[in-house]
């Protein structure tokens, strides 16, 4: 888990510094958010597509494991809440799989939604880098770190203890300039926009 963890968020990393900055050193802030068809160029038509498919495969990827805690709370809410109900608390088998409807119902329907309003309002770069900016410093950073100085028994006020410390702060300010730029991002979309119309 170590090394995987490792090699992911080297490779991201390194990916989105480079991204981010030979991007903002060609073109300033004239950068596209999409490299590919950010200058009004598709061709050829199969890279973007391949990139296109890519993204997609990690969405998805990634939509599941970030939503799986907002469906586990609402569904272990509802089984206290109805322990009676049949609907929410009944499974129904069909070979190999359990079926409940209401948890069947409860996830396409919130999909449903969060799909249509990302349809409607389709800032996407804006929203993905307040989600990232905001998400990266606590889980990415500060709670590794605090985790390791407990297991590695690291001294307060040792040199390890001070840089590790030093690079949870300048990870913090990196995330709040994010946070502030993608905001920015957001506002600049609202004003500019119209719904259902892409401005990725």
């Amino acid at each position: 888990m170590k090394t995987a963890t490792t090699i992911g968020i080297s490779a991201s990393t390194s990916f989105y510094m480079l991204c981010g900055l030979l991007g903002y050193a060609a073109f300033g802030n004239d950068a596209p958010g999409n490299y590919l068809t950010g200058f009004g160029f598709y061709d050829p038509f199969w890279l973007v597509d391949i990139a296109n498919l890519c993204i997609v495969i990690h969405l998805i990827g990634a939509y599941q494991v970030i939503v799986q805690p907002i469906f586990a709370f609402v569904e272990n809410w509802s089984r206290k809440k109805w322990p009676e109900s049949r609907f929410v608390n009944k499974e129904y088998a069909f070979g190999n799989y359990r079926i409940n409807l209401f948890r069947l119902i409860w996830r396409s329907t919130y999909v449903l939604l969060v799909t249509l309003v990302a349809m409607m309002f389709p800032f996407f770069n804006a929203f993905l880098a307040l989600i990232g900016s905001t998400t990266f410093w606590p889980l990415t950073v500060y709670f590794p770190i605090e985790i390791y100085i407990v297991q590695a028994k690291i001294l307060k006020s040792s040199f390890r203890w001070i840089w590790l410390r030093a690079l949870c702060l300048v990870c913090l300010v990196v995330s709040g300039l994010a946070a502030a730029g993608s905001i920015r991002g957001l506002v600049m979309s609202v004003q500019t926009s119209k719904l259902f119309l892409s401005v990725s």
